[in-house]
């Protein structure tokens, strides 16, 4: 059967569908992890928007172990007794109640939680005469080239996309009647990118000259409730044969939530402004290597890869990025510079502690009969297609 998977579907197959940059380098199984931070920020004061799941603690978790004051900004709902000895301020921004943010000074905010552009803007005018640096999560699905745009805006000369690259565009008729935080994943719909862009420009207008846009791709590690790198990991460590995508040469990139963390509080606090690529590594990666290194850092022996080159995969539809996470047909893959970042002296976390993190945390918080729910692919479906795969 012929698959008939268009490129918008498969380029939306995630809402940050990271792929293709740097980063083998160094250390790749290193297990140990970055010096630990000194206290040297005693004095200053951090807001995040958020806090509370995921990215949230990272940031928070560094912040609190360099000496920051930290308050959290956030509704209440998501883990509210995690921090519970930090000031925390309710609000909402899906109504529009920031009346909690009205009072207060901070050298900092990081704000994790911002998709639609009314949210982005108020947020900055109401802290903007209190506030040094606002950071504002973002993420590479803004660039055009992911949201199915015209080949000439998609890379430069030489297929890489930078913090300059064309980014997506809708109508601000459109943009302005998102208001809540839902509605920009409303099924069926493209939206997320262009909205952050817009996000990331209401910020800057507001506050010009003091914004941190970052640019995560998949964000990775503990926590992490999409499944996209953790599949990976947890196929690796279970053994056997293994199915994988395309060609093994291919490059694989992805954002450890650690490391944007802190690369979150240390840009802020430094009011280091502008647009930032935080996706890969300071060298280039595999996704040859990176599964290798998945079957090193688990300690599993007996695994082996299989690679299904891309006309097999899209013949047995194969959802690009989905079933098969990181993966994208090679007209949709790119390559993201991250010159920007490394030139601020960004720290980067070996991937071996990534991918034992993910597996630790795997196998703490769910049951050996675990089943992948959006993204992974089922046992029966990957020893259907081995088998004709072998048959051929």
């Amino acid at each position: 059967m012929k698959n008939t998977t268009t490129r918008r579907q498969f380029l939306g197959a995630s809402l940050a569908a990271p792929l293709m940059s740097s980063g083998f380098g160094a250390g790749l199984l290193a297990s140990q992890a970055p010096a630990a931070a000194s206290q040297s920020g005693k004095g200053k004061k951090l807001l995040v928007l958020g806090g509370t799941r995921f990215l949230g603690p990272a940031i928070v978790d560094y912040a609190l172990s360099k000496g920051y004051e930290v308050t959290l900004f956030n509704r209440g709902k998501s883990n509210p007794d995690l921090y519970s000895e930090l000031e925390t301020r309710i609000g909402d921004r899906d109504t529009g109640n920031l009346s909690a943010l009205e009072e207060g000074q901070w050298d900092a905010v990081v704000d994790t939680s911002c998709y639609v552009p009314q949210h982005a803007r108020k947020a900055a005018q109401v802290l903007k005469d209190r506030v040094g640096q606002y950071v504002l999560i973002s993420t590479i699905s803004v660039y055009d080239a992911l949201n199915d745009g015209t080949a000439e805006n998609r890379v430069d000369e030489n297929g890489v996309i930078h913090e300059d690259s064309a980014l997506s565009t809708m109508d601000n008729d459109v943009a302005e009647s998102f208001m809540t935080i839902n509605s920009a994943f409303a099924p069926g719909t493209n939206y997320y990118g262009p909205l952050k862009v817009l996000c990331e420009r209401a910020v800057e207008e507001v506050l010009p000259g003091r914004t941190t846009s970052l640019r995560p791709g998949v964000i990775a590690g503990r926590d992490d409730p999409s499944d996209r790198f953790t599949y990976w990991v947890v196929r690796c460590a279970q053994g056997g044969e293994i199915l994988c995508p395309g060609e093994p040469g291919q490059n694989f990139q992805y954002t450890d939530v650690q490391d944007l963390g802190q690369w979150s509080v240390d840009l802020g606090m430094a009011g280091t402004s502008g647009v930032f690529n935080t996706i890969g590594f300071p060298g280039r990666v595999t996704m040859e290597e990176f599964l290798h290194g998945c079957k090193i850092a688990t300690g599993q022996t007996e695994a082996t890869y299989t690679w299904a080159d891309e006309e097999f995969l899209l013949e047995n539809e194969v959802t690009p990025f989905t079933e098969m996470p990181f993966w994208l047909p090679k007209e949709a893959q790119h390559t993201y510079a991250l010159d920007k970042l490394i030139t601020t002296g960004a720290p980067f976390r070996p991937i071996g502690d990534t991918i034992r993190a993910t597996l630790d945390w795997h196998r703490e918080t769910r049951p050996a009969d675990f089943k992948w729910r959006r993204y992974g692919m089922q046992p029966e479906r990957e020893a259907d297609l081995l088998a004709k795969w072998h048959a051929r």
